[in-house]
């Protein structure tokens, strides 16, 4: 597990919040919205909403329920969980509207009494693997799968346009939990021991992060030299989530961010996934 001085992102208690909004956004979409494109490549809305019902039903079962999952091929962790997800949306893609939304009430209901009763600070069956964690706790586990829920429903919103779920209660922690991914993005990075990346999201759901060089990695710190910051990025509140899950290019992101100093460094940030596929 990687050690951060940073405090852990406990997301257990919002997960009712969260699909409460999702459940309500199903239930609002007209038939013309449920098979709306998405920035998802070859996923449309009823395919997304597919998806969040495979990973619940999935989830509660290899880990509530520890229905064993065959470990992939040569550790292609990637390559298993796009084909489970493949798996997930051809069956659950085939149902109705008003199937998808019955069985989702059902599965995040139970997701979330399961998550609840989950002691924080016990190690998690598996690790955050875009983090560089072999081993990780709970919270982060969990996190990660609150984020997962979070950015594909706000995807949702995106392709029907609705009001999205960009609060600072459920889309602060999301970007707390991706910001965990960035010493993992910029292991290859380069940089003199004690320089710093900042990496600023402005607004009530954002913050700042700061990335320090250490003798052989990138550490998240939370105070830092200011002479010591050799590139500082800045980037869009309604974009952010979209750099973290590969829903916008890099280099389309790069220009709708700003650096300032070394461009190299800074714009590392940009090309950082907290996503697993």
């Amino acid at each position: 597990m990687i050690d951060s001085p940073l405090a852990p992102v406990v997301t257990a208690p919002l997960f009712p919040e969260l699909d409460r909004e999702l459940v309500v956004l199903l239930e609002s979409l007209t038939p013309d919205e449920w098979e709306r494109r998405t920035i998802v490549p070859k996923w449309n809305v009823r395919q997304i909403a597919a998806h969040l019902l495979d990973t619940a039903l999935r989830r509660l079962s290899f880990g509530r329920d520890r229905t064993v999952l065959q470990p992939p091929p040569g550790g292609d962790l990637v390559g298993l969980v796009n084909a489970l997800n493949a798996e997930g949306v051809a069956v659950y893609g085939r149902c109705s509207p008003r199937v998808l939304i019955a069985m989702t009430r059902i599965a995040v209901n139970e997701l979330s009494e399961y998550f609840a009763e989950l002691d924080p600070f016990a190690p998690a069956s598996i690790g955050v693997s875009w983090a560089g964690e072999e081993r990780s706790l709970n919270w982060f586990d969990v996190a990660r799968e609150f984020t997962e829920r979070w950015h594909h429903q706000q995807q949702i919103r995106l392709a029907t346009d609705r009001p999205g779920i960009m609060t600072p209660r459920l889309y602060a922690p999301v970007l707390e939990c991706f910001m965990r991914a960035l010493p993992h993005g910029y292991r290859n990075v380069s940089a003199a021991i004690g320089d710093v990346a900042r990496v600023h999201v402005p607004g009530d759901c954002g913050g700042t992060w700061h990335l320090q060089r250490t003798s052989d990695a990138w550490a998240l710190v939370p105070h830092v030299d200011p002479n010591r910051i050799v590139a500082s990025t800045t980037i869009p509140a309604d974009i952010a989530w979209r750099i973290f899950t590969k829903g916008i290019t890099p280099v389309a992101a790069r220009e709708l961010t700003s650096i300032d100093g070394d461009v190299r460094i800074g714009s590392a940030a940009l090309s950082t996934i907290a996503i697993v596929g």
